[in-house]
């Protein structure tokens, strides 16, 4: 009996243990899910500060079969040189190329921080490793070739309906959504504008897919020609006012079309024959785009025409007269230009076909000087015409683009109103090209 209750009140007591314990470990999983819940409320919970890297290793083999006007190594070239005959008549430029490159691989950051006065804030640096100017042949190791670059240092805040930027971006007649889809690094240039500049952008929402785009610039790495006594962007430094650009932009699922003006007023120089100087280069142009696309293929249109189109990385310039009292006075030549892209939207294998054209209309007659890109002597451009053709073989964030690319040139001699009109000559570039990329 007596080991009976003995019995009876280990075992009594071995029941209220496990009771207790049941209990603790009940309220330990209730305290578990609270945890579990706060860390999931904070996941969901909007970041305060975050970034995110970008970019590309990007490799790119080009042959060439006549020397062309280019930049950086022959990596972007933009039209075949005039001939050039010896004393046995063979064309000197009629000599090939070829480079093997990766200059252009790029690197960015895109960031985004707390609200300020009301608005999202973000902002963006990216930049490669093209350098900002050719190795000069007369001075061994000047120049910036394959040196870091900045491209893009940006800063936005968006309202929703009202979007502020400032820093350095596109030139505003670069669509960011409407540009040639060409594997060469050219991205189109002397048909579609290219650059960035320094600037203040306003984009307003005027209706659910309609906005309006203004912008305050300065040219920076691309810019106009410099006139006798110039130096390099000193027509941007010397003048006051910046250029202004206004753009109309329609945008839905499928299409984004829009059109443009732009004013532009440069002062080339502070002193001319010895006397100060306020002669300005005044120039405006317009563009319009269009683009639309959908699973299966992406189509885009694109034109411009206009004064000093030089900074955009396009024909033209400006000329020089000289006025009564020996000072020089300028007016802006005119250049045309458009493009067309198709390609197909396959995610794995996308070809693709480009045509550009552009067009030398002169200058008012009574020049002195030309400041104009496509002028060599007495000879100068009247029009440049490309055609290529591509495939994007594509997996993941790798890609291969074997491209063709023939570029031709209309070449003549000078004429009083900065055209092409005798000894009329065409030439051409065969550019073979295939590019590899490999994007994070």
């Amino acid at each position: 009996m007596k080991k009976f209750g003995i019995l009876l009140g280990i075992s009594s007591s071995l029941f209220l243990f496990n009771l207790s314990f049941a209990q603790q470990d009940s309220i330990s999983n209730a305290d578990l899910l609270k945890r579990i819940e706060k860390l999931e409320a904070e996941q969901k919970k909007t970041k305060e500060w975050d970034a995110s890297i970008y970019g590309w290793v990007r490799t790119e083999y080009n042959f060439d079969s006549r020397q062309s006007a280019y930049s950086r190594e022959y990596n972007l070239n933009l039209y075949p040189l005039d001939e050039k005959l010896d004393a046995n008549g063979k064309d000197i430029n009629a000599a090939s190329a070829s480079n093997f490159l990766a200059i252009t691989s790029r690197v960015g950051i895109n960031f985004k921080g707390p609200d300020v006065w009301g608005a999202k804030a973000s902002g963006k640096i990216e930049a490669d490793f093209f350098g900002n100017t050719e190795l000069n042949k007369s001075s061994a190791g000047s120049g910036s070739t394959g040196l870091l670059r900045l491209r893009h240092a940006t800063a936005t805040l968006d309202w929703g309906k009202t979007a502020v930027t400032f820093g350095q971006t596109w030139y505003p007649s670069f669509i960011p959504e409407v540009f040639p889809g060409v594997a060469n690094f050219n991205t189109g240039i002397l048909f579609n504008p290219f650059g960035w500049a320094g600037q203040i952008r306003v984009s307003q929402k005027l209706a659910n897919e309609l906005s309006f785009i203004a912008v305050a610039y300065k040219d920076r790495e691309f810019q106009t020609a410099n006139a006798t006594g110039a130096s390099a962007n000193s027509a941007t430094f010397n003048s006051a006012m910046p250029t202004f650009h206004g753009q109309f932009q329609y945008k839905n699922k499928n299409i984004v079309a829009g059109i443009a003006a732009e004013y532009q007023s440069l002062k080339p120089v502070i002193e001319s024959n010895n006397l100060a100087s306020d002669e300005k280069v005044n120039s405006a142009n317009f563009l319009a785009y269009f683009k639309y696309s959908n699973e299966k293929i992406i189509a885009k249109l694109y034109g411009i025409s206009g004064g000093n189109l030089h900074h955009l990385v396009m024909l033209g310039g400006f000329a020089g007269y000289t006025e009564p009292n020996g000072q020089e006075s300028y007016k802006p030549s005119k250049t045309s230009a458009f493009w067309v892209d198709l390609a197909s939207a396959n995610p794995k294998i996308a070809p693709g076909v480009f045509f550009g054209y552009t067009k030398n209309e002169g200058v008012d007659s009574g020049f002195k000087n030309l400041y104009m890109r496509g002028v060599s002597g007495t000879r100068i451009l009247d029009n440049v015409w490309r055609a290529s053709a591509r495939v994007d073989f594509k997996q993941n964030k790798f890609s291969i683009s074997p491209e063709l690319e023939y570029t031709a040139a209309k070449w003549g001699d000078l004429n009083a109103n900065g055209k092409a009109e005798n000894n009329i000559k065409d030439v051409g570039n065969f550019r073979g090209m295939v590019r590899v990329m490999y994007s994070f």
